[in-house]
């Protein structure tokens, strides 16, 4: 994969990718099935949606590590040796699990991680919305606004023009998250960019990227109707969410302590 990352990167910047079809049908069906093997204790249910965590409790300092299961091994090592991008396979892997009008807000991966995340989506597709960080819009409204009160002279003329750039190359944009896709973002995208998902059965969007194939892509493992319908025109289409989504949210902890008295 990793020669050939650029055939899939996709929105508005070169450091988010999206692989579809990054496992079988079979294979989903099997995650699936070990997903919801698991105890009901193994899942923590939060205000919008139910998470599983497994690799351990990531600390502020690091990860006091639990071994991943075999089924969750095996995908992280595919994920690392197939995509090129981590210093060595994942050892962290969230599970989520989403109803159909449940979505995550907003929101950017601790200090603790790889700059590196890599999502697989499984059941219902979504849509997944890159929006960039507060700080870095309001350090720039700042400088432009500087610029302005300051006149035009070359050395403002410089920096507006360094302005203009960073906002003509970080503005929202949408992606598609088809079932067994595999999406990967980093770099700027990692720490210049929130990502969400709306809290709604209904997602619509008329930038989003990476739905080829979206309507090839009803049939669902553990479900006898379609998952998504797609309803599109000329100006937008629209997504409605008929089944469960399941990510597993795979990262790097750098930092392993196998003592939390001992950092």
């Amino acid at each position: 994969m990793e020669g050939n990352l650029n055939n899939f990167r996709v929105g508005n910047i070169p450091t988010v990718i999206c692989k579809p079809d990054f496992i079988t049908e079979n294979e989903e069906k099997y995650l699936l099935e070990k997903i919801y093997e698991a105890p009901l204790s193994k899942w923590k249910s939060l205000k919008n949606r139910r998470l599983q965590n497994w690799g351990g409790v990531v600390h502020e300092k690091g990860l006091l590590p639990q071994d991943l299961p075999p089924w969750l091994t095996k995908i992280t090592q595919r994920i690392y040796e197939e995509s090129g991008l981590f210093p060595a396979a994942m050892n962290h892997v969230l599970i989520n699990e989403y109803l159909p009008h449940q979505g995550i807000m907003p929101h950017q991966d601790g200090p603790a991680y790889f700059p590196v995340v890599s999502i697989l989506s499984l059941g219902s597709p979504v849509v997944m919305d890159f929006i960039p960080h507060s700080r870095l819009r309001t350090s720039m409204d700042a400088l432009r606004n500087s610029v302005e009160s300051e006149g035009s002279g070359a050395a403002g003329i410089e920096v507006n023009i360094e302005t203009d750039e960073w906002m003509d190359n970080h503005h929202p944009f949408s992606v598609l998250l088809n079932s067994r896709s595999l999406l990967i973002f980093k770099d700027n995208a990692y720490s210049d960019y929130l990502h969400g998902i709306k809290d709604s059965e209904v997602h619509k969007y008329d930038e989003a990227v990476g739905d080829e194939g979206a309507n090839d892509d009803f049939d669902q493992p553990l479900a006898s109707e379609k998952a998504v319908e797609i309803e599109g025109d000329s100006e937008y289409k629209i997504i409605h969410r008929s089944n469960n989504r399941v990510s597993l949210t795979c990262r790097l902890v750098q930092k392993v302590h196998k003592n939390l008295f001992k950092f």
